[in-house]
């Protein structure tokens, strides 16, 4: 299979759209990082934006590739994994990595140009534009701009926040303070005010982590019964046969509930936390070209692959930073029988995590239309064939064929980072690899930090050599 390639038509921004969506933010107080210089840096007056339209097949090559790339790295959403195609691919490519100096841009403080190593703005000799900036960073479109041509390509991911919350609670227990209090993430979630204090160290890890990685501003603060005992907007999935077997795909059905539309208008006494949501939302769609959804992990990658024109192996890969209490199938969506405990818990992880649950059901249904508009058949097709050489490469690179216990795993290059109460799975490779397929096989089992070490070395020649030092890291 061939390149997937996107055919772009133009949309006409609306200036007075965005005006209204400012002030909201203006009003409230909040936000002003944002959605101030950063609009009028991207989108000067009337400014055209490239809109997304599927290709017409493989074999329409009407597109270069995309290779000035903004993504933002959200935790527990599968963002290692794709991380490290953006490494892969860049690497190959020789493109230049915008990085921190360490392993993340000073989170969980909001991005800033100055935390890129390289960058010096009023230097004369300022080095050529980056091309990729993918490290763990809060969102701030006007710093980020800073670093980054304004025509990039900006995308992310999501993850339903039920099954983010299990990840977060056992990865990110002895980091945040609200987690460490708590016996459970069923105890957590019963009673979530009797442990979470707002402020308190690391717990922007234990509610909404996904609007506090976007940078987005929070709306007035409005107490959620931690007894809630169902889901306030259940997000209904049905399954759609598939001729291609496993990996059957499911599609959003629309309710009332969850039924989204962007308001005509604001008015300045409009407080509402739902219509505060509302204008985030919108506001993200208009700087993020693509958002991807963890449960849909192969559908999203080969949608990524169409916008950017890559083929399919540019986006083939294996799973990194998955924990052994079962994340390897983050691609596996939504399993649909739960037993009670689990619903409850679901529903309660949905409720505690409103504004999250908000982003998460908005880009499903995103996502949705976009699978739409490429073609439900046409992308059974190339998700089967992603899997087929993803299964080759396993096959080929991997001892055993899948991720493995870190006790196995001997060679520093290629152990991951170990954090949180569960063990991170890694890779090891098979023996007598030919000296191409070891370099091949090295780079998709590499985990990110090793590989941020890599690239770093890369275009910042150490003069000493030194080893990774973990002591002290930040986790992913």
């Amino acid at each position: 299979m061939g390149p997937l390639s996107p055919v772009r038509t133009m949309r006409l921004w609306r200036p007075r759209s965005l005006g209204v969506a400012l002030g909201v933010f203006m009003t409230i107080g909040f936000g002003l990082q944002l959605l101030g210089g950063p609009f009028q840096r991207r989108l000067p007056g009337l400014q055209l934006r490239q809109s997304w339209i599927p290709s017409l097949g493989p074999t329409v090559k009407s597109c270069l590739p995309r290779q000035r790339l903004v993504f933002l790295k959200t935790h527990k959403s599968g963002s290692s994994s794709v991380l490290n195609l953006l490494h892969r691919y860049g690497d190959q490519q020789g493109l230049r990595f915008a990085l921190p100096a360490h392993y993340q841009f000073g989170y969980p403080k909001l991005f800033q140009a100055s935390k890129v190593k390289g960058y010096h703005p009023q230097s004369s000799d300022t080095k050529k534009p980056f091309h990729i900036l993918c490290h763990h960073m809060r969102f701030n479109l006007k710093e980020v701009l800073q670093v980054m041509p304004s025509d990039s390509f900006f995308f992310s991911i999501v993850r339903d926040p039920a099954a983010l919350a299990r990840s977060a609670f056992s990865y990110y227990k002895s980091t945040s303070s609200a987690f460490r209090k708590a016996p459970s993430l069923a105890a957590f979630l019963s009673n979530p005010r009797a442990f979470y204090r707002p402020g308190g160290r690391g717990n922007h890890y234990a509610r909404n982590l996904l609007w506090f990685d976007f940078g987005l501003p929070f709306p007035p603060e409005t107490r959620v019964s931690p007894h809630l005992p169902r889901d306030p907007s259940p997000l209904q999935l049905r399954i759609i046969p598939s001729a291609a077997g496993p990996g059957t795909l499911f599609q959003p059905v629309t309710t009332a509930a969850n039924s989204h539309q962007h308001p005509a208008g604001f008015a300045s006494s409009d407080f509402r936390p739902s219509s505060f949501i509302q204008w985030g939302l919108a506001w993200l769609d208009s700087v993020f070209d693509l958002v991807m959804v963890a449960e849909y992990f192969d559908e999203s990658l080969v949608l990524l692959a169409d916008a950017l024109c890559w083929g399919l192996d540019d986006v083939v890969g294996f799973m990194h930073n998955a924990q052994a209490a079962g994340e390897q199938r983050l691609g596996a969506a939504n399993k649909s029988v739960l037993n009670g405990e689990d619903q409850q818990l679901t529903a309660r992880a949905r409720a505690w995590n409103n504004l999250d649950w908000a982003l998460y059901t908005h880009f499903n249904r995103s996502l949705w239309a976009r699978i739409e508009q490429y073609g439900r058949s046409r992308l059974q097709r190339a998700v089967a064939e992603l899997r087929a050489r993803r299964e080759a490469l396993a096959k080929r690179c991997l001892m055993g064929g899948e991720a493995l216990d870190p006790k196995y795993i001997t060679d520093v290059k290629l152990r991951p980072f170990q954090f949180g109460s569960a063990k991170v799975l890694g890779y090891v490779l098979q023996s007598g690899l030919s000296p191409k397929d070891q370099e091949e096989c090295e780079r998709l089992a590499t985990p990110e930090l090793q590989y941020k070490d890599k690239l770093d070395a890369k275009q910042f020649p150490p003069t000493v050599s030194l080893p990774l030092k973990t002591s002290g890291l930040l986790p992913p």
